[in-house]
């Protein structure tokens, strides 16, 4: 077996750092580091002459391959689960064309400094670290920021823009492989967490098999995609900027997994908050705050809003169920009950039906 010189391959990332900074005029900056998300990218805080920005590192390398614009849902299989999910992978250019997007709709995403999107690294605009998940506990009033984060949502939805599309990234569509995908790593991953057999992996073939099928049938009442989806939308990657205006006071982050979608599913990421209890009265309260700006059928909108939170929620069991067992990060077993509470409701809305039979006798907790 072939090793990896990881010294050398640091030194080779660190020189092309210092290249990037160098050329952006930021080389004799102050750097501190900022805490990053799950992913392999990193965060420092650079100051310089009295102005600070963030350095985003991304080495093209780290993850599995993003999905090809014209690739089949067999040849993303083979490619892996970042292509199966259609995220973005190791694509910067994804980051940057959906900053864009978002900055032209109206919304505070970062303003992008300097990028050097093939090797991994981008200057961006310094949002601050006042995320929702703390401005709030620390005396912001949770009403405004909810009322004003559904107010920034609907003005993307109204906006109509165009999906980014250029040379090095096109945004794809949210797709039935890319939601069968998520949807698999319930059977998958958090079912035989639940029963205590994690070791096995998907368990139960059968189950997984009629999950599947369920969901098919439920899925395919959706309307057509019709809006950029950031499918992180929620209190840990939004910003709190109370010295702008309007729906400016939110500053948006993390979102170059951003895909072409329904308008539902960013509303299910903010008030199904899987890290954050949000009260059910504010929770409905914001939900018809949205229906009432976009004018929607509230039956019909109720149903979508149910459909991708059971999409969303499944995905996320499986997700965290997966952090514990795989990557032995147990913290995340505690947020496990605040997710089943989501899915549980959401199958209960008739539109579930099918979900909810399936799952029924597998796991009798969700019944």
């Amino acid at each position: 077996m072939t090793s990896i010189d990881t010294r050398s391959s640091n030194q080779d990332r660190a020189n092309l750092r210092a290249a990037f900074l160098h050329a952006a005029g930021w080389a004799d900056a102050r750097v501190n580091a900022v805490a990053g998300d799950a992913s392999s990218r990193s965060y420092e805080r650079l100051t310089h002459n009295g102005r600070t920005v963030i350095l985003m590192n991304a080495p093209p390398g780290a993850e599995s391959a993003a999905c090809p614009v014209d690739a089949t849902p067999e040849t993303r299989k083979q490619l892996g689960y970042n292509a199966m999910a259609r995220l973005a992978g190791p694509n910067l250019h994804a980051f940057l064309e959906v900053s864009k997007a978002l900055r032209h709709a109206g919304l505070s995403a970062p303003e992008i400094i300097a990028a050097d999107p093939d090797h991994g690294f981008a200057l961006m605009e310094d949002l601050g670290d006042d995320l929702y998940a703390r401005a709030i506990p620390g005396g912001a009033d949770e009403y405004t920021l909810y009322e004003t984060a559904v107010d920034a949502l609907f003005t993307l939805h109204r906006s109509k823009i165009e999906p980014p599309s250029g040379k090095n990234y096109q945004m794809l569509t949210y797709d039935p492989t890319a939601m069968a995908a998520e949807i698999a790593l319930l059977p998958e991953w958090y079912m035989p967490f639940r029963h205590g057999t994690p070791e096995s992996g998907n368990s139960n073939p059968e189950f997984g098999l009629a999950f599947a099928a369920a969901f098919d049938d439920v899925l395919a009442d959706l309307p057509a995609p019709s809006t950029i989806v950031l499918r992180d939308y929620h209190a840990e990657n939004l910003l709190w900027l109370p010295a702008r205006q309007n729906i400016q006071r939110v500053g948006v982050i993390d979102f170059q997994d951003g895909l072409f979608g329904h308008a539902s599913y960013d509303l299910v990421s903010l008030l199904e908050d899987a890290r954050r209890d949000v009260c059910p009265d504010l929770a409905a309260a914001m939900f018809e705050r949205y229906a009432a700006m976009s004018d929607a059928d509230t039956q019909a909108l109720r149903a979508e809003y149910a459909i991708l939170g059971a999409q969303r929620n499944a995905k996320i069991l499986g997700i965290f169920a997966r952090l514990v067992v795989r990557d032995a990060k147990p913290r995340y077993a505690d947020l496990l009950p605040r997710v089943e509470a989501h899915f549980r409701r959401n199958i209960a809305h008739p539109a579930l039906r099918p979900v909810k039979d399936v799952i029924a006798s597998a796991l009798p907790e969700f019944s």
